[in-house]
């Protein structure tokens, strides 16, 4: 950087260079970035990666089979000319890449406030406040896993030639998910054996426990009972009120 006359101030390389130690170095970068309140970097970083994956896979994705299964399903295939039948792809690839960047610069931040707002709950019933900046900071460093998983994905899409979306959910064969022979809801429920899942459980346990004092293994009983309770209801119990199997 000081070749091309650019010159960052020390806090500012030390927020660059925090999501990496808190990957490498949990247990003593994770307090340190909490402490700091380095929240801001963290952040960026998950939306960049979130969004790229979208993108990434709104490029690779071969949306024939979905579009067709669906007008099938719909009854409007029959009805169709291959002209509108074209239009309908097209239509699925621009949903998927505006959806995809915008889970990267909504979802996410979004996601993360309401991680931040979960803790400070947390904190306020087991008498450990903790200031909110603090718990901002825990919640966006415990997502560096997510923003490295998609990172690995948008390198992975981008190498392939096209997708499905049976492809994609194999592309990074991060959990238990992946075993053959297996029942929907029980992919369901295996998929929550995450590799970066609990990983992140992890990290938002060190940064509880950083921000308000609790005992480590205290606070990472408390993210791992969340994520429990979070896979209860989101991955088993509101897919079954649904009609999933």
């Amino acid at each position: 950087m000081a070749r091309l006359g650019v010159h960052l101030p020390d806090n500012a390389m030390s927020s660059l260079v925090q999501p990496a130690h808190v990957l490498l170095d949990p247990l003593d970068a994770t307090g340190a970035a909490v402490e700091a309140r380095r929240w801001v970097w963290p952040l960026v970083l998950l939306c960049l990666c979130v969004s790229s994956s979208g993108i990434a896979f709104a490029l690779r994705w071969d949306a024939s089979a979905s579009v067709v299964r669906e007008l099938q399903s719909s009854g409007r295939l029959e009805r169709l000319s291959e002209s509108e039948i074209s239009e309908e792809l097209q239509t699925a690839s621009r949903k998927a890449l505006v959806g995809g960047v915008a889970k990267g610069v909504f979802v996410m931040p979004l996601l993360t406030l309401l991680l931040a707002v979960v803790l400070w709950v947390c904190g306020w019933l087991f008498e450990t406040p903790a200031p909110f900046e603090k718990l901002m900071s825990a919640a966006a460093v415990a997502m560096l896993p997510i923003a490295l998983y998609h990172l690995i994905f948008t390198v992975c899409a981008l190498a392939q030639h096209s997708l499905t979306l049976d492809r994609v959910a194999e592309l990074v064969p991060s959990s238990m998910a992946v075993v053959d022979g297996l029942t929907p809801r029980l992919k369901r429920v295996l998929g929550a054996v995450d590799f970066f899942n609990l990983w992140s459980v992890g990290l938002l346990g060190l940064g509880f426990a950083a921000a308000s004092g609790m005992r480590r293994g205290r606070a990472l009983a408390l993210s791992g009972a969340l994520y429990l309770m979070y896979t209860g209801v989101f991955v088993v119990g509101l897919p079954a009120m649904g009609g999933g199997r």
